[in-house]
């Protein structure tokens, strides 16, 4: 790689640092050699646990002291209870503005909500930012709730046991949050001369997607965190049976989450004398119905490209099936038979319906006049929340059943684009750091913060780093969520190399 110039500001030198952190003594050798294109180096010999995966060519020092370091902040976080609601990031934010201080980083806070706040500082390349070409390295440090009953450890006691760092976050989405937290605290260390400012962000309510949520800091302070440029969860690397990386999928874009609440009115009284208007029969009728319906296959083309990368990876019948998707022969029963293999390719392929919530009665020998229930949607990009509600209102044909669509539904953003150059980096890096693992774009069905940026023109990109099985990744906003030991450190390697490149690149 060639040595690119530019202005330098007084924590940044004038070398061009390509992959990984590089201690003083050796950057200021390769500075007076004329060496160009030198490594980022964390400083140790020993090499990080492989997972059967092989490693990344040698063009790169070893990233193990670094990892280890981000291990520590990732227990840490682990230990800080930020349960959505209430949240407490503020206390999350506090932690993470400490570790940024010992570098020399200024963090600010910023207070969104009593006790909840984001936490945001930035790298600068020039004395004038040029938010289009700037880096956002984002995560969220809320996390969802916990039946502490179903867990064998303390889910907020970050604890590592049996290989694995256990506790609610350790996948979604702290560990993220670490491995931000060392790439840019590499780029720092490393006097990184980078052409572009790379911004770490720490959201709150995430997960609520509340008052203290990114839609706030959009609002309020956008100044602070304007980019073109944005690393994120929503991705994964994917292991297959046999231990070793099956691909990583690249989220580009995501569906639409809307809440809608049934409410079934009708009359109640002694549960002796049942009535054909007992609100609760209503509801389990409408539910039932619901419960049993399929929305149409529509395949978006972020879709298309997933399954038409992941037939080649597959078993001879799913690959088959992949394949003939989008055939107006076959295609139909293709649909039926991916949607009934994996919940997710159902998912990605349609609008889902999923109840959520019931609440009806308050005695055992009481109708109860109301009864109530909650519908999670997942929206396909484009498609739109009064057409499915109002063909769901045909299906269940009862003027007892009405419909309340929740105002703080998400939004529908566009994907970002497959073909920039922080794309392509990203999956270079990716198929190099997983022994030429293929990158295969990705439709996430969950929300992230990225809609929001994606909103204002931010390229924004989903990478959760870390190789980890099906059965662990069924664990997210599960009970004994847990990421193995030895993911971490490859992720934290993946994060740090592809910021580490990109904020060099012009």
């Amino acid at each position: 790689m060639e040595f690119t110039g530019g202005k330098t500001q007084s924590y940044l030198g004038g070398v061009y640092v390509l992959r990984r952190h590089i201690s003083l003594s050796i950057l200021s050798l390769l500075f007076l050699s004329g060496f160009l294109g030198c490594n980022l180096n964390a400083q140790v010999s020993q090499k990080p646990p492989s997972l059967g995966i092989p490693q990344a060519p040698p063009l790169v020092g070893d990233t193990v002291a670094l990892a280890l370091e981000a291990q520590n902040w990732l227990v840490e976080l682990l230990k800080i209870n930020t349960t959505n609601p209430p949240g407490n990031e503020q206390a999350a934010a506090k932690y993470i503005a400490g570790v940024l201080a010992k570098e020399g980083i200024a963090a600010e806070i910023l207070d969104l909500a009593p006790g909840r706040s984001a936490v945001v500082a930035r790298l600068r390349s020039s004395a004038v930012a040029d938010p289009s070409k700037a880096l956002l390295l984002v995560a969220h440090m809320d996390v969802v709730g916990v039946d502490r009953g179903k867990w064998s450890v303390d889910p907020f006691g970050g604890v590592i046991k049996d290989g694995y760092i256990w506790g609610r976050g350790s996948l979604d989405d702290k560990s993220m949050l670490a491995a931000n937290l060392a790439a840019f605290i590499a780029l720092k260390r490393g006097n990184v001369h980078i052409n572009r400012d790379v911004i770490f962000l720490g959201t709150a309510d995430e997960e609520q997607f509340g008052d203290a949520s990114i839609k706030m800091l959009v609002a309020k302070h956008w100044d602070k965190i304007a980019a073109g440029f944005a690393l994120n969860e929503g991705g994964k690397v994917v292991l297959g049976k046999d231990g070793k990386v099956q691909y990583v999928a690249l989220q580009a874009g995501e569906k639409v989450s809307v809440n809608v609440g049934l409410t079934v009115t009708g009359r109640g009284g002694h549960a002796s004398m049942p009535t054909k208007e007992n609100p609760v029969v209503h509801l389990a009728s409408a539910l039932d119905k619901i419960g049993n319906y399929s929305t149409p296959v529509r395949l978006t083309s972020i879709v298309r490209r997933y399954f038409e990368s992941l037939a080649p990876l597959e078993d001879e019948e799913t690959s088959k099936w992949m394949r003939v998707i989008d055939t107006p022969d076959r295609g139909e029963h293709a649909q039926r038979f991916l949607a009934d293999a994996n919940p997710m390719w159902n998912s990605m392929m349609r609008d889902t319906i999923a109840p959520t919530i019931l609440e009806a009665g308050f005695r055992g020998n009481v109708i109860p006049s109301e009864a109530h229930a909650v519908l999670n949607i997942r929206l396909l990009p484009g498609d739109t929340i009064d057409v499915l509600v109002n063909d769901l209102k045909k299906l269940v044909n009862d003027p007892q059943v009405h419909f309340e669509i929740a105002s703080e539904g998400g939004l529908a953003a566009p994907n970002s684009s497959l073909e920039n150059d922080f794309f392509n980096l990203i999956t270079r890096v990716s198929a190099q750091e997983f022994g030429g693992a293929p990158v295969i774009p990705f439709m996430s069905t969950g929300a992230t913060d990225s809609a929001q940026l994606r909103l204002h023109n931010v390229q924004a990109y989903g990478l959760r780093p870390f190789p980890v099985s099906e059965a662990d990744d069924a664990r997210v906003h599960g009970d004994e969520e847990r990421l193995p030991l030895a993911a971490f450190p490859k992720g934290v390697d993946l994060v740090v190399r592809i910021v580490a490149e990109f904020s060099v690149s012009r």
